[in-house]
């Protein structure tokens, strides 16, 4: 279980590096909100300000999205293994190697790549509840299940 704790803990580093950036956002834009002075501007104000809101409402949204990824991977149990894939799955197959978690792109643990994928991936779908020794077929590419932990 080394080995999904290592892909759990660089999926969780990720996720934190994108959550301080969101709020890091969040916190510029209400200054330039508060910074931002009514002066002989006039109209270019008010215009400056609605862009400010419509910034901090998709800063808000990302937030938002960010904590629900956040709750996904606080549920996976890095103890557990499974004899069907599912959330907090390693997954190695004859082409490529996944951890079923959150979408943080490739991660590498001992030198060997492993892709962190969200089960809402279609490729995640396609792997859910499959076992060890199944072929799948991706787009035109084939590929065996070779190991489940």
């Amino acid at each position: 279980m080394v080995l999904k704790k290592a892909l759990y803990k660089q999926c969780k580093v990720f996720i934190n590096i994108r959550l301080q950036t969101i709020q890091t956002t969040i916190a510029d834009i209400q200054n330039s909100l508060l910074s931002e002075t009514k002066s002989s501007a006039g109209d270019k104000h008010e215009t400056g300000r609605a862009m400010l809101q419509l910034e901090r409402e998709k800063a808000g949204q990302q937030l938002a999205e960010i904590q629900k990824v956040k709750q996904i991977l606080a549920k996976i149990d890095v103890e557990k293994t499974t004899p069907k894939i599912g959330l907090g799955s390693v997954v190695y197959t004859s082409n490529v190697n996944y951890f079923i978690a959150v979408s943080a792109g490739a991660l590498e643990v001992d030198g060997t790549v492993f892709y962190a994928i969200s089960a809402a991936t279609p490729i995640a779908r396609l792997l859910l509840s499959q076992s060890e020794g199944a072929t799948l077929t991706f787009g035109e590419r084939s590929f065996k299940i070779l190991k489940i932990l």
